[in-house]
């Protein structure tokens, strides 16, 4: 056979793996477009539900506000951290922790400021005051037994009584147990002075700063003065601690304002 006659070689096909290759990452890009599109259109994508707990004062519907998150927003446009940070800053919450669980559930646990005292405001309606200073109106009738010391005499904005009040929360219940009020009583000497009128019919003088280490000491005095007879008058707790009877006016009353036994030295800074 002639080289004229020979049939001519067919070209061999090249492999289409790397076209088809593109195709399919191609498809999959556009599948996963179109499935992330559907998502967040979706009620999957959106808080459903928003559990409160830990809030004794504070009304759940407070907190939600703070949050500035609701119901139908998009569960993934605000961290948790931030929700915690929002909420944090309302007076009364010591510390907010935010969980967020897939799908559409938003849990806020907070811890509130302990109560430690009560005061009655000018309308004789009830408040409870916490150790951060902050104040709360109790609902009429609730029933809210004033087991805590009632504050009177203090300006709202006195810098004492949230000195007062941070030292309050410092401080045990059982220690506070016989204290019925405490009012403001500052002097040159000392300007963070207070007087603590006690359920066993006592006055004590004593400053904030010296409160926190006095106050053990007091169960322990009063007792030691009931074991002598001795069932009210004027304790002071400030350099020393000493008993004075009340003093008796030419009316036959008493007056615990004449209580000079020492020379007082300007209160520690704590």
């Amino acid at each position: 056979m002639s080289e004229d006659n020979k049939v001519p070689t067919l070209p061999v096909p090249k492999p289409r793996t790397r076209t088809n290759r593109k195709l399919l990452s191609f498809l999959i890009i556009f599948f996963l477009t179109v499935l992330i599109i559907l998502f967040f259109q979706s009620s999957l994508s959106r808080i459903s539900r928003i559990e409160v707990e830990g809030n004794v004062l504070l009304g759940s519907d407070v907190i939600g506000q703070a949050s500035q998150v609701a119901i139908g927003d998009r569960f993934f446009a605000v961290s948790s951290a931030t929700i915690g940070q929002r909420i944090s800053t309302v007076p009364m919450i010591k510390k907010a922790t935010v969980k967020k669980v897939f799908p559409g559930l938003i849990h806020i646990q907070v811890e509130e400021f302990p109560k430690v005292a009560f005061q009655i405001d000018p309308d004789g309606k009830k408040q409870a005051v916490l150790a951060d200073g902050s104040v709360i109106t109790l609902p009429a009738g609730s029933g809210v037994p004033l087991d805590m010391p009632i504050l009177t005499g203090w300006a709202d904005n006195d810098p004492n009584k949230a000195a007062l009040c941070k030292v309050l929360g410092e401080i045990p219940q059982s220690a506070l147990s016989d204290v019925s009020e405490i009012k403001p009583d500052p002097s040159e000497s000392y300007p963070d002075k207070i007087k603590i009128y006690t359920r066993s019919q006592f006055e004590v003088h004593t400053t904030i700063a010296y409160l926190p280490d006095k106050i053990d000491n007091l169960p322990g005095y009063v007792a030691s003065l009931v074991e002598d007879h001795i069932t009210n008058g004027i304790i002071t707790m400030l350099e020393a601690e000493y008993h004075s009877p009340f003093a008796t006016t030419s009316e036959g009353k008493t007056d615990s304002k004449t209580d000079t036994k020492t020379t007082p030295k300007p209160t520690p800074k704590p």
